[in-house]
């Protein structure tokens, strides 16, 4: 029988099970639910939400990076050649590869701010940080800061 608050995800890659850990802990920050990683049954690594951990007296591993920042051109290799990507990565990638060579040059070569320009089209959504409506006056403060 199958317990539905039991969340086990097991990955062969140790990048993998932490990239869709930051993933759901992201997805999941407003409903305040904590995933990690931990040693998996096959000397592989499993993916595990909190209060299946403490189910199981485990620990998660500090292995989980702050953010993306020091990303490294071969872990952007290793999601170009997975045969099975993670949803995020592969609507991200996509995003990318789709556009036309000579704007992603432009982008580069003027230097544009990429960050300001999704902060200014987040902000004009009218959404806070965790996707809640506070109106677009209040959305400009808290992205445009």
């Amino acid at each position: 029988m199958k317990d539905e608050n039991f969340y086990l995800d097991i990955f062969a890659s140790q990048q993998k099970a932490i990239h869709h850990c930051l993933w759901l802990n992201f997805k999941y920050r407003i409903a305040n639910i904590k995933f990690g990683v931990i040693h998996g049954p096959d000397n592989d690594w499993a993916l595990v939400e909190e209060a299946t951990a403490l189910e199981m007296e485990m620990a998660f591993l500090d292995i989980l990076p702050e953010n993306y920042s020091q990303m490294t051109y071969d872990e952007i290799r290793d999601f170009h050649m997975d045969k099975e990507p993670l949803p995020h990565f592969e609507q991200l990638l996509g995003e990318i590869a789709t556009k036309d060579g000579e704007i992603l040059r432009l982008i580069l070569f003027y230097k544009i701010p990429l960050e300001k320009l999704i902060r200014f089209e987040l902000a004009s959504r009218g959404y806070d940080q965790n996707h809640r409506w506070c109106g677009f006056e209040k959305s400009f403060e808290i992205w445009l800061k």
